[in-house]
């Protein structure tokens, strides 16, 4: 049984970093795309930043641009995001998802994962 869970979030001040993880079981991370979204209360979810399972290669939204950072660590299954300069508008649940490589990286940012695959989701909260 595949599965993903998300650890790290927490309550930060404007213009700190917080790093997320997501570690997965039942399947292997670096053979799929994963990617990272989050849910603001009352918006859509959206597509932060996703790797590619393919060449490692990363996408990025223009809003998180420049100050999220992601990486894998296949050896522990594990990826993260790294993120700095933090905003109140950063606010959200964070979730990561995992999609086979039938659709692109990019695809899977701006459309979703081809799969039903979600971590519960961590809550990062940006405020003074």
């Amino acid at each position: 049984q595949r599965q993903l869970v998300e650890s790290g979030g927490g309550l930060v001040q404007p213009g700190g970093s917080l790093r997320l993880s997501c570690t997965g079981s039942g399947f292997t991370m670096d053979e799929w795309h994963i990617g990272w979204f989050r849910q603001a209360p009352g918006k859509a979810r959206e597509g932060i930043s996703c790797i590619s399972g393919v060449d490692g290669s990363t996408v990025y939204a223009d809003s998180v641009k420049g100050r999220y950072t992601i990486s894998r660590d296949n050896k522990k299954n594990t990826v993260y995001l790294q993120m700095s300069a933090l905003k109140p508008e950063d606010t959200a649940v964070y979730y990561c998802t995992a999609s086979p490589r039938i659709i692109t990286v990019q695809r899977m940012c701006t459309h979703g994962p081809a799969s039903d695959y979600w971590g519960q989701g961590t809550q990062v909260t940006v405020s003074s």
